[in-house]
């Protein structure tokens, strides 16, 4: 029973896991840009569900939306008020545009995470679950919402592939990452593409912040956590590279999960930390990495 209880609360975490590291992955992939602010977003949409859920008692759904809003806006912000003007500056040589952005995103994060402290204080809030109850599974009892948010972290992953694979849009998209120069060739405009990644971004940053909040909680403590997980799953399933950080992703859920429940929830990092390096090590381009 013990096992299957592992089995399910990996896979819900892994499945949260996967969602926001996608985001992440995408881009980068088309834009090169880490984005060290990517945790604050997700905390940030997770407390704005949370307040208009029980302060505001705008009703669950609702909330939910307002969340993911918040992190859409907040990925705006983060692209037009520090990422592009770092890109398009003429006094940043090329060379030191990538080391500006990390810093930049990275100090923006914290300045989100100060204001979400600021107004929300430290404290863990759990953002009111849209399916509440608990069902029995082979003898195992599971909240509903635990298997409510797996669900929809894989189906918001199945479309985002029908979106890349099977659209107009998407091709545009996959094309810009493979050969930004070329897609400049054909007409199209690289900078419309990067604002659809970024709002691609926003709403899975917004949807995992909700969704983490809703099954584990948050406070604006988590916002460091949240950004070194999703960089370490990148790295780990090669930069670049989604069908990687999927892979990743479920790799890491399932350690940390094992490690919580066989050792302790102090410990639950580091296997994870400590495969990174080995791999990191004997596979410096991760493990579906281009060389």
């Amino acid at each position: 029973m013990r096992a299957f209880q592992i089995l399910i609360d990996g896979f819900a975490i892994s499945a949260l896991y996967a969602l926001g590291a996608t985001g992440f992955t995408l881009i980068f992939g088309v834009s090169g840009v880490l984005n060290l602010s990517h945790g604050a977003i997700m905390v940030a949409a997770a407390v704005a569900a949370w307040a208009a859920a029980s302060i505001l008692n705008v009703g669950t759904y609702a909330g939910a939306l307002i969340g993911v809003a918040v992190a859409l806006l907040t990925a705006f912000a983060t692209y037009f008020a520090v990422v592009k003007p770092i890109q398009d500056s003429r006094r940043i040589p090329n060379e030191e545009k990538e080391i500006f952005v990390l810093t930049g995103t990275l100090l923006w994060g914290i300045m989100i995470q100060e204001l979400i402290a600021y107004f929300f204080t430290n404290n863990a809030k759990t953002v009111l679950p849209i399916v509440e109850g608990v069902v029995e599974i082979l003898g195992v009892r599971t909240p509903k919402n635990e298997i409510f948010t797996a669900i929809v972290c894989c189906l918001v992953i199945a479309l985002l592939w029908l979106l890349v694979n099977r659209t107009r849009t998407g091709k545009a998209v996959l094309a810009a990452s493979m050969n930004p120069r070329g897609v400049t060739l054909l007409g199209l405009e690289l900078t419309n593409i990067y604002v659809v990644v970024w709002a691609i971004y926003g709403i899975l940053a917004g949807i995992a912040g909700v969704l983490l909040g809703m099954f584990l909680g948050v406070s604006s403590y988590s916002v460091g956590p949240l950004t070194a997980s999703a960089f370490s799953i990148v790295v780990l399933g090669g930069l670049g590279s989604v069908s990687g950080s999927l892979i990743a992703a479920f790799v890491v859920g399932y350690l940390e999960t094992l490690t919580a429940y066989l050792v302790s929830p102090a410990y639950r990092t580091i296997p994870a930390l400590l495969l990174l390096v080995f791999v990191m090590y004997i596979r410096p381009q991760g493990l579906l990495g281009r060389r």
